[in-house]
């Protein structure tokens, strides 16, 4: 060998050898036994959230580190404008944008694919939300023309990266049908590598990143449904980030044995929902009488008042249009056996109930358990995996659902999600109205053409007194994030909210030797 090529190998070796050392994998640890549908139109599992934050990109996004919509700014889109009435949007797309593997550039027919896609009830779980989109137009490659039957006051939210405002490959899409689920493509920082159902989801950085490659090249997205299975991955070192136990008692334990423990916003509402259509649950005596058994405080203090917060109003606080003044029925268990005799159930009432396996809402419900039984309500829990327990959900088997969301921070995505008609689940629109409630649709439906501010926020706290007065649901507490990590991780921004409910890791995320 020649002394020129020997000095090249050796400094070949080298680039490589240093590149091997520089390589950055982060390991995630997240709570749920699998991933879902890896589509962002479909699963709205908060397991699959915190996944695709990392892996697409909507016109507009939530700035990192904050959930509150003043933060909007540009994302796919560059900029944007709005007419006067506010019903014609037009975005305006940055050049270039590449998706993941040989699926090339981002244009306007990409987001006007994916948006029409967002809002077909056949395809998509969140369709609801695009109910006023009346077209979707490429006006050129870079221009993309939205324009609205009505005004509505969550716009830039449901074009954001989140549900339905993930854009989408439509050449993936065609190319791969049913297949997109597991091999999901986008614009995001990171892109889909590989699915070991019920062990891990590997990503790895995309190189062609609009704001730049990242600087973590791995992220190996761990499916650990244990919490002390997390604790002791964590604890050995196995973990650089995880999904914690959201208990003031455990944050405190952990943070005693100097780990870093982040405890941020959205607050995911716990709400206890009745099917108003199910025997004997429609009969509204009988759901004041289950109102009435719940001892919310008990629920905060089993939980911790550092990761909970009681509350009353049917939309979280924080949300714009959050009925603050609104009482629910007190807890009282005289009233509610007196309630369950008059509706002539003297000796109780049993109920069937699902709950998932996942332990943030199955230790609540084991709670709830108790305190029903207190009034004569028992309740037999048919544990399910988290997966399966959504299907059997959505599929109304149940006559009580505690769910737990956390949504565009508004009263109009709680509202329509949850209570308005359109959203029943086992309808052709269904979302997640577990209850059947429908007494507040004319409220929901005014509040979104609003345009005057004060009237839009009396119509939805109106929407709120009338689904607490109905009983369609009793909402309980509020849940924040808790998430471990290692202090040689840095975000890159600091952390006081993400709307996907988890840490977001993009292009400026590092870890440190």
């Amino acid at each position: 060998m020649n002394s020129l090529v020997k000095s090249v190998s050796v400094v070949a070796l080298s680039i490589g050898m240093a590149m091997a050392a520089h390589a950055q994998e982060l390991n995630i640890g997240m709570r749920v036994a699998s991933a879902g549908p890896l589509d962002p139109h479909i699963s709205t599992a908060t397991g699959d959230k915190v996944a695709f934050a990392m892996m697409f990109n909507g016109l507009v996004r939530f700035k990192p580190g904050s959930m509150n919509p003043a933060d909007i700014e540009p994302d796919l889109a560059e900029s944007w404008n709005v007419s006067d009435d506010g019903l014609t949007w037009t975005f305006k797309l940055r050049d270039g944008v590449q998706f993941h593997g040989d699926y090339g550039t981002l244009t306007a027919k990409d987001v006007v694919y994916s948006l029409k896609r967002a809002a077909n009830p056949d395809l998509s779980s969140v369709s609801s939300d695009y109910t006023a989109f009346e077209t979707i137009t490429a006006v050129d490659d870079l221009t993309v023309e939205i324009k609205l039957s009505k005004a509505i006051p969550s716009m830039l939210g449901v074009l954001a990266n989140y549900h339905g405002g993930n854009i989408v490959s439509a050449k993936a899409v065609a190319e791969l049908g049913e297949n997109f689920k597991t091999r999901p493509i986008g614009t995001g920082p990171f892109a889909f590598a590989e699915l070991a159902d019920g062990e891990f989801l590997r990503l790895v950085s995309h190189t062609d990143y609009f704001r730049g490659a990242p600087q973590i090249d791995t992220i190996m997205y761990r499916y650990i449904t244990s919490g002390s299975a997390r604790d002791l991955a964590f604890a050995n070192g196995e973990l650089d980030l995880f999904y914690g136990t959201r208990e003031e008692r455990w944050v405190e334990r952990m943070r005693d044995d100097g780990n870093v423990i982040d405890v941020f916003e959205p607050g995911e509402l716990r709400t206890l929902h009745l099917n108003t259509a199910m025997p004997p649950l429609d009969d509204i005596r009988v759901r004041q009488a289950v109102a009435h058994a719940i001892n919310r405080e008990e629920l905060v203090a089993f939980t911790g008042a550092s990761v909970a917060r009681a509350t009353t109003a049917p939309v979280p606080q924080g949300y714009l249009g959050h009925a603050e003044k609104i009482e629910g029925l007190p807890h009282d268990i005289d009233r509610a056996k007196a309630l369950l005799a008059e509706a002539g159930y003297p000796d109780g009432v049993s109920f069937k109930v699902a709950i998932t396996q996942a332990t943030a809402l199955n230790t609540a419900m084991q709670v709830i358990q108790a305190q029903l039984a207190k009034a004569g309500i028992n309740v037999e829990l048919d544990v399910m995996e988290h997966r399966s327990w959504h299907g059997a959900i959505r599929d109304d088997v149940s006559p009580m659902v505690l769910y737990g969301a956390a949504r565009f921070p508004i009263a109009d995505s709680y509202l329509t999600q949850f209570y308005h008609s359109a959203s029943t689940v086992k309808t052709p629109t269904a979302v997640t109205n577990f209850s059947h409630c429908a007494v507040a649709d004319a409220e929901i439906e005014a509040a979104r053409s609003e345009t005057d501010a004060a009237k839009q926020i009396e119509l939805w706290q109106a929407a709120q007194e009338k689904i607490v007065s109905e009983v369609c649901s009793v909402p309980l507490f509020e849940l924040l994030q808790v998430w471990g990590k290692s202090p040689k991780l840095d975000y890159g921004y600091e952390l006081n909210g993400v709307i996907s409910t988890g840490p977001l890791i993009d292009e400026t995320t590092m870890l440190s030797d």
